[in-house]
């Protein structure tokens, strides 16, 4: 796709300029976590901000199905000018790790579409799609939890999230440590699913940063909020 925008930005051009950023190490260094792409990100970011805002240039990006095009893409929509149709095909079209973080990040969590997608995309049988769904119930676990039934979410966690799949297992992970950081009523029943569960006790964790197993996770960031 090469048509021009509105602002004259062609998707050819841009695509050269990507391709001029390619670094061989900067590839090597994403490959290890699965996004094949060689682009460094803080100059994607700075190549974003010097485009603005741009939908359609957007669209076009996303369509080239490039792993560097399609995140300068979600830098640069409009995350409230998609439908709800769309952003389920794109989160079926999201191939790479980075791709489906900043879509559900950066977009979907701003677009009016999102609750309505939440529960259908929890439920999917991809487990990629379903690991999207928990994203946005943990955002809603943490901004908006009123009418979530959080007992609930904790029995699916306890029956299935030692056996799900690494991308749907930290989402639901993830879910499990933000209801204890966030539910002091439900913080005891999340901390004995962690250490009975024992997903991602072994994570491999950064000096200076949390563990992600939730036992770790949670005790430490209430910690932190309890010392303000």
């Amino acid at each position: 796709m090469t048509g021009t925008t509105p602002t004259g930005t062609t998707v050819a051009e841009v695509m050269a300029e990507l391709a001029e950023l390619e670094d061989p190490k900067a590839r090597a260094v994403n490959e290890k976590h699965g996004d094949d792409h060689g682009v460094n990100l803080g100059k994607l970011r700075a190549l974003a901000k010097r485009l603005k805002t741009q939908q359609d240039l957007a669209r076009g990006l996303w369509e080239t199905d490039d792993t560097a095009a399609r995140l300068l893409a979600l830098l640069i929509c409009r995350p409230k000018a998609f439908g709800r149709d769309k952003l389920d095909a794109m989160v079926r079209e999201a191939r790479t790790p980075k791709v489906h973080d900043w879509l559900v990040n950066y977009v979907v969590k701003k677009n009016p579409h999102a609750e309505d997608l939440r529960p259908a995309w929890s439920a999917d049988e991809d487990p990629v799609v379903a690991s999207a769904g928990w994203a946005l119930t943990t955002e809603r676990v943490a901004k908006k939890p009123e009418g979530l039934d959080l007992s609930a979410l904790l029995d699916i966690v306890e029956a299935e999230m030692k056996d799900a799949p690494d991308r749907l297992q930290w989402a639901m992970n993830h879910c499990l440590a933000q209801i204890g950081i966030d539910h002091a009523d439900h913080r005891a029943r999340a901390m004995d699913i962690g250490e009975r569960l024992q997903v991602l006790k072994d994570y491999p964790t950064s000096p200076g940063c949390t563990s992600p197993f939730a036992p770790v996770w949670i005790t430490e960031i209430v910690r932190r909020r309890q010392a303000r």
